[in-house]
């Protein structure tokens, strides 16, 4: 019996019902007639009421009564996108903590957007054409050595004496040839055309002296004379010579940067301004020397030639059939010279913030952060720095700029002039470039849409 039964309270949030339609509901037709009695009535009416009603008919009622009343605790969803929950009771939290639950297994969270930590870069045909460049640095030595008292010579004198010396080197060693740097070749095709000059000069005062042609010189004298050039090369002389060349080279590279490359660069920096860039060259390219452009935004350069073991090493392997040449060793050191610019800056910013810095580890990875690559050559950029851990953006500009990657690997084309590979190797080339592409992260044809790619390997996209 109710009689007997606790006091029941109930807390009515529903605003839509009339407080008639409550009493009929819970009642039945026993609601007083009088709209205006009291409300100290009430409760001594409601109880009589209650007792004289069936028990399954009030417990119906009651449950007919907390449904209307708590309409709204069975809309969560709804209070989700717009509030978070306030937990009143149990039931309460209970309810909403569920449908908390569901959602998050409907709603896919974003991934974790990583950050950039070292980005690297090719310089030549990905940064500036190549061609113009070399032609403006051939074109520097002809004026130089006419300043240091050799004329007479043409851009292409340098370039034929260059391929020339390495085919006789190769002839008595190979391995030593193919492990020659590109500077290394043209100091030797600049001390081999001062030799001739000075040579020719030798037998003409020679021959002047002895009042004879210099053709019915005797071979002993021109083989002294042939000693007396060799030795009468002054080593300064060539030093400077290949310093000219090297500074036009650069200057010629500032003239031609690439559209946008510039632009990007800056982007990059403002996007992402603790990234360390770096540049990863076979040549005596340096992009800190490029002081109108490239300069403010690189940390650092490695070049092939910085270490000369593993040049040699990989170019005897890429002149031997069936070899497989590995470039891992100049992107280790890239990425050693990272660790050790990284290092230095978490120094420094924990310097400034008082608080102690995590040591790094070398070779093992020693931070989660993201390393990019960036270059237009398959096999040498895309091959090599996948293979010690970068992210790659291989970069295939239009013909119409004067980028030479995309033609400098077909046996059908004539190879550019200044190009001192031989056929052995390009085909080793091709075959290496053929492996590489599947290591392609992203592939950009112009240098606008650079830091689009970068963000998209970082997102996780590629």
């Amino acid at each position: 019996s109710l009689s007997h039964s606790p006091r029941i309270h109930f807390s009515l949030g529903c605003h839509s019902c009339s407080s008639s339609s409550l009493y009929n509901i819970f009642f039945g037709d026993s609601q007083p007639k009088d709209a205006n009695q009291t409300k100290s009535t009430q409760p001594t009416h409601t109880s009589s009421s209650m007792n004289s009603l069936p028990v399954d008919r009030v417990v119906l009622r009651l449950l007919l009564l907390c449904v209307v009343a708590n309409t709204n605790a069975f809309q969560p969803s709804l209070r989700l996108h717009h509030q978070q929950p306030i937990s009143r009771t149990v039931t309460t939290t209970r309810v909403l903590a569920s449908t908390q639950e569901e959602g998050a297994t409907v709603t896919k969270s974003k991934p974790k957007v990583q950050e950039l930590g070292l980005l690297t870069f090719d310089l030549d045909d990905t940064l500036y054409p190549i061609e113009p460049v070399v032609k403006a640095a051939n074109d520097a030595f002809v004026q130089a050595m006419e300043k240091f008292g050799f004329p007479g010579l043409s851009a292409f004198d340098i370039v034929e004496t260059g391929k020339q010396v390495r085919e006789e080197i190769a002839a008595q060693d190979p391995e030593k040839a193919a492990g020659l740097t590109h500077t290394e070749i043209r100091e030797l095709a600049i001390r081999r055309e001062m030799e001739k000059i000075i040579l020719q000069r030798k037998l003409k005062e020679v021959a002047d002296d002895w009042a004879t042609p210099v053709e019915s010189l005797t071979a002993n004298v021109k083989k002294h004379a042939q000693t007396w050039a060799k030795n009468a090369v002054s080593e300064s002389i060539v030093q400077s010579i290949l310093t000219d060349w090297e500074m036009a080279r650069h200057h010629a590279a500032e003239r031609n940067i690439f559209p946008h490359v510039i632009d990007a660069l800056k982007k990059i920096k403002e996007e992402h301004p603790k990234v360390i860039i770096g540049a990863v060259t076979d040549g005596r390219a340096n992009p800190l020397l490029m002081t109108f452009t490239l300069a403010p935004y690189f940390d650092f350069c490695m070049s092939w030639e910085d270490d000369q073991g593993g040049r040699r090493q990989f170019f005897k392997d890429l002149g031997q059939v069936g070899e497989k040449a590995e470039l891992t060793w100049i992107y280790d050191a890239a990425r050693h010279q990272y660790a050790i610019l990284k290092q230095a800056q978490d120094a420094i910013d924990s310097a400034k913030n008082n608080e102690p810095i995590k040591p790094l580890v070398w070779p093992d990875n020693y931070d989660d952060l993201v390393w990019i690559h960036v270059g237009d050559d398959l096999a040498f950029d895309v091959g090599g720095s996948s293979a010690c851990g970068a992210k790659t953006i291989l970069v295939e500009l239009p013909k119409s700029l004067g980028q030479t990657a995309p033609f400098r690997f077909d046996l059908s084309i004539k190879q550019p002039s200044w190009s001192t590979t031989t056929k052995q190797e390009l085909e080793t080339r091709i075959r290496m470039n053929e492996a590489a592409r599947e290591h392609v992260d992203v592939q950009i044809n112009t240098m606008e849409r650079l830091p689009i790619a970068i963000n998209e390997i970082l997102r996780g996209h590629v």
